[in-house]
C-alpha cells in the first residue's frame, strides 16, 4: 500500500491554438507539468498533512509518478465561462479518512464552483461519518452544523475558472490535489 502523508492545493489555466497545448499550458500554471499525474479518487489518508505548493513540491523530481485528484474542464467557444474545482473535507478525527470531491462546470463562477465542490465532499464525508443530511436547509448552514458538532474540522477548495476569449482558443483550467512524500506499508 501506498500512501501521500501530505497534500497540496494548485490551480492553472492555459490558453493555445490545440486543445493539448491549453492543458499542458494550465499544468504549468499549476505548476504539475513535470510530473507523471496518475488521476485517483476522492480519499484523503488518515493523518495526512496540507502543505503548501511550494514545500509539496519539494518532495518531487520531473518524471515522478505523481497521484492526484484533478478536476479539469476545456472549451473553444468565445466567452464561454469555464471552471474547474477540487473541494477538501478533513475529519475532526485525525485517525479517519476525508473526502475530495472534483467539479468540473460551464457558466459558473469561481466561486460558485468553489463552494459547490466543497459541498460535495463535505456531504460525501458526512455521510460516511452517519451524520444526517436535510436537502431542505442551505448547505452553508449543514455545513456549519457539522463544523460546530465537532465532526468536521476542515473544508476548503481550490477552483480555477476563466472566460473563453474572443478569438476562441482553446482553454483549460485545472484544479488539482497533489499527494506527496509518500510511504509504502
Amino acid at each position: 500500500m501506498i500512501l501521500g502523508r501530505k497534500l497540496f492545493l494548485t490551480k492553472g489555466i492555459g490558453r493555445h491554438k490545440e486543445k493539448l497545448g491549453s492543458f499542458e499550458m494550465a499544468l504549468r500554471d499549476a505548476k504539475i507539468a513535470p510530473y507523471n499525474l496518475v488521476e485517483v479518487s476522492s480519499i484523503i489518508p488518515p493523518g495526512c498533512e496540507i502543505v503548501s505548493v511550494e514545500e509539496g513540491l519539494s518532495y518531487l523530481q520531473p518524471g515522478e509518478i505523481t497521484f492526484c485528484v484533478l478536476a479539469r474542464q476545456q472549451s473553444n467557444e468565445p466567452n464561454r465561462l469555464i471552471a474547474a474545482s477540487v473541494g477538501l473535507a478533513i475529519p475532526a478525527d485525525k485517525t479517519m479518512y476525508g473526502y475530495l470531491s472534483e467539479h468540473h462546470a460551464f457558466g459558473e463562477t469561481e466561486e460558485i464552483a468553489g463552494e459547490y465542490a466543497e459541498d460535495l465532499a463535505v456531504e460525501m464525508l458526512a455521510s460516511t461519518m452517519g451524520l444526517e443530511i436535510d436537502l431542505d436547509k442551505a448547505w452553508d448552514e449543514q455545513k456549519q452544523i457539522w463544523k460546530v458538532s465537532g465532526h468536521i474540522v476542515n473544508t476548503q477548495n481550490i477552483t480555477a475558472a476563466t472566460t473563453v476569449g474572443p478569438d476562441g482558443m482553446w482553454t483549460t483550467v485545472v484544479a488539482a490535489a497533489v499527494f506527496t512524500d509518500y510511504i509504502c506499508k
